[in-house]
């Protein structure tokens, strides 16, 4: 029992020197929708968030919702069509992608709230993020790239509150996108020049072997990306997150942080310990 405590005990004076670097900063959180289903992992990641403001961190989370979507799409017989990862979206889309988000980021607010933080959504009717239609080769209909975002609501928000932060913006005519969260987190974090940026995936990081666990790649540097690319170390579906985590380093940004979060307490794990758990992109 006594060996057990100190080594509590030792978790805690290990942690000591990060609450302390980090106190004050912001870190900007993507959560994924496909782990935001799984209640014992979304509790334990919330927690963790909200563990972090207590210790003097300004988190902000921006959350998807993918398989949310999809499913209430298939409900309507629906037929779900993405290119490059994104999400072709009509009208009849569109509303079902803002009723969707708007659900989960209700769920978000009232979870982080049960732990005695206030955190604050910011929906698409709150028009805290301003959006232009995506340019693309093939037209995916009603959806956006930020464009801007109404930063004294944010950071006059972020003295109070965890801002839980829905992708979708306006455009200057008042026409409604549908935009990918990875984008949001990355043009916030390089805006608000965020000393983290936090990926909560349901992979380990960036693998040399995706098949064994041991071959966990901890640190890369944003310039090391592009020849991970190239010699297909990192596959097909992480390559625009890393991509675009190396680009908001080169932006500012202090660090960015691929972690799973169906480890328990992996954000905590990642950030306050020396060894990690993840895989970090440095400058």
């Amino acid at each position: 029992m006594v060996q057990e405590a100190i080594k509590k005990a030792d978790v805690l004076i290990e942690a000591l020197p990060y609450i302390r670097k980090f106190q004050g900063n912001i870190f900007v959180i993507k959560y994924g929708g496909s782990i935001l289903g799984e209640e014992r992992v979304r509790k334990g990641v919330l927690e963790d968030i909200a563990f972090l403001r207590y210790a003097g961190i300004k988190p902000i989370i921006v959350h998807g919702g993918g398989p949310n979507i999809t499913e209430r799409l298939k409900e309507h017989k629906v037929a779900t069509k993405f290119v490059d990862g994104m999400r072709v979206t009509d009208e009849f889309t569109l509303k079902i992608v803002e009723e969707e988000l708007d659900k989960l980021n209700g769920m978000i607010v009232e979870e982080i709230g049960s732990h005695g933080v206030k955190a604050k959504g910011f929906l698409k009717r709150d028009g805290l993020l301003k959006a232009a239609k995506k340019k693309t080769k093939v037209d995916l209909g009603l959806v956006g790239e930020v464009i801007d975002y109404d930063r004294q609501r944010l950071e006059g928000s972020l003295r109070e509150h965890i801002p839980v932060i829905c992708p979708m913006g306006v455009s200057s005519s008042g026409e409604s996108y549908n935009i990918n969260a990875d984008e949001v987190a990355f043009f916030l974090a390089a805006k608000l020049q965020a000393e983290k940026l936090v990926l909560l995936t349901n992979v380990l990081g960036v693998m040399r072997d995706p098949r064994d666990p041991n071959s966990l790649i901890p640190t890369i540097t944003a310039t090391g990306v592009e020849e991970l690319i190239k010699n297909k170390t990192i596959d097909e579906g992480m390559v625009p997150k890393v991509r675009a985590a190396a680009q908001s380093i080169e932006s500012g940004v202090g660090k960015a942080h691929i972690v799973d979060c169906k480890i328990p307490h992996a954000l905590l794990l990642e950030i306050f310990t020396d060894q990690g758990i993840g895989t970090e992109i440095i400058k």
